[in-house]
């Protein structure tokens, strides 16, 4: 009774409350009061896949819901990106009958890597996907070996692992693990570095041992080739493996396989290469997955087309306090060479908790926007001066720099003077503060 009652609940809790933007946490909120073990409950499919990490969670399920689904598989998985337990509570039981059955080939869960333990108390994914931990959201989730500690209560004995390699950290979850482990990584790249170009060197020790570890490569921060010459961590071979990346025309090579790039940026490359990685092991065709992402674009809004009088622009969603996301955007914006204008957002620093805690703007690489095509980079928000004085420390010439607080009159100067392509660089609080201000085209 208490199953049903609580799926009820869920279901009258979603309808009511979807139209008011309360719909996506607060019924699984309400469902878990009347029934805490609700999870444990249902009668889900055989293939239930989990994706954590600091960055790339949405972004990766929804390609691994593209190519399923492209490839005759029913696929329930929520679409609103709410991922901590409440969410994935709200999304689980509107996908079930009133009996508890969520009826589907394939179930995806993504998780927020703080809340994982709690949401796999009451359910054990077959495949778990871990992309990677960051520095990430200082209030909320300290240092990132806090972080791997937590995620690491979450990955039981049997579940089938598929890690990210050139994660030094993320690596050690398949160390010691009683069941599967398959790793995907990407190849030395021509535009790889020998040294960390990084603020902070968090590759600088071995997460094992403690001792220093060396790099034979790195992609970005501490993502990369890594060895400690004490305990021997180190990058294990990838299973699957990119050995040819090119981020401004937008494809990959796995395996042999060339895959369209839905985004031009490293990230994406490794969230498109998790999810190859995941489909090929449930026994999809490289050619299957291939077609199913072909000319594919993504629709979680986390890069945004746009107009602004007779310019053409490309808002980039950085995650919030998190300095790694920020530093891809950068690069995503440089990377063509071609003349451009950045803008700079930053009007509020955490969707959760009020704080003006700016001290992670230290740890952006702005030195990126020192590139010969930038242009001019607007500062805009609250935090502008903040941004200000972090520029200060570029050297950006403090004449391509203009600060205001006012969006709109940021959007207006970018109206009337900005040159090449616009790229927005903030968060996802901010994103539609700007977005008002222009047409949105894709």
């Amino acid at each position: 009774m208490k199953k049903f009652l609580a799926i009820l609940l869920c279901k009258l809790a979603r309808a009511v409350g979807k139209p008011l933007g309360k719909g996506s946490s607060l019924p699984g909120k309400l469902a878990l009061k009347v029934c805490p073990d609700i999870l444990a409950r249902l009668s889900l499919p055989a293939r239930i896949i989990a994706v954590t990490g600091s960055n790339g969670k949405t972004s990766t399920v929804e390609l691994l819901a593209r190519i399923l689904e492209q490839n005759g598989k029913s696929v329930a998985y929520n679409r609103e990106g709410s991922n901590q337990i409440e969410g994935v509570t709200t999304f689980l039981l509107c996908a079930a009958t009133l009996g508890g059955r969520v009826k589907a080939d394939v179930v995806l869960l993504e998780s927020d890597e703080r809340f994982a333990r709690h949401t796999f108390k009451h359910l054990t994914p077959t495949h778990y996907v871990i992309l990677n931990l960051y520095r990430d959201q200082l209030t909320r989730n300290g240092h990132p070996q806090w972080m791997y500690d937590i995620v690491k209560e979450s990955v039981k004995p049997g579940v089938h692992l598929l890690l990210n390699a050139d994660d030094p950290m993320v690596a050690r979850y398949g160390l010691r693990h009683d069941g599967p482990v398959t790793w995907f990584g990407v190849d030395r790249q021509p535009d790889d570095g020998d040294v960390n170009s990084g603020a902070y060197r968090d590759g600088a020790y071995c997460p094992e041992c403690l001792s220093p570890m060396t790099y034979d490569f790195y992609h970005f921060n501490h993502i990369g080739a890594y060895r400690c010459g004490h305990c021997g961590h180190h990058r294990p071979t990838p299973d699957y493996a990119v050995s040819a990346l090119d981020l401004a025309g937008q494809t990959m090579t796995v395996n042999g396989q060339a895959l369209d790039l839905a985004l031009p940026s490293y990230y994406h490359a490794y969230n498109t290469l998790a999810a190859f990685a995941l489909c090929r092991e449930l026994g999809l065709s490289t050619q299957d997955i291939a077609r199913a992402l072909e000319g594919y674009s993504l629709h979680s809004g986390r890069v945004v087309r746009f107009t602004l009088g007779g310019h053409e622009g490309t808002l980039l969603t950085s995650k919030h306090e998190n300095s790694v996301s920020y530093d891809q955007s950068i690069r995503a914006a440089t990377q063509s060479g071609e003349d451009c204008t950045a803008l700079v957002i930053v009007d509020a620093v955490s969707r959760k908790y009020f704080t003006s805690e700016t001290s992670w703007l230290w740890d952006i690489a702005f030195e990126g926007l020192a590139a010969p095509c930038v242009k001019e980079v607007v500062l805009a928000g609250r935090y502008c001066h903040d941004l200000a004085v972090r520029f200060a420390a570029t050297d950006i010439d403090p004449a391509k720099v203009t600060v205001t607080d006012d969006i709109a009159a940021a959007a207006e100067h970018l109206k009337a003077s900005s040159q090449g392509h616009i790229y927005v660089i903030t968060c996802f609080s901010d994103k539609d503060k700007f977005l008002s201000h222009v047409e949105v085209t894709a």
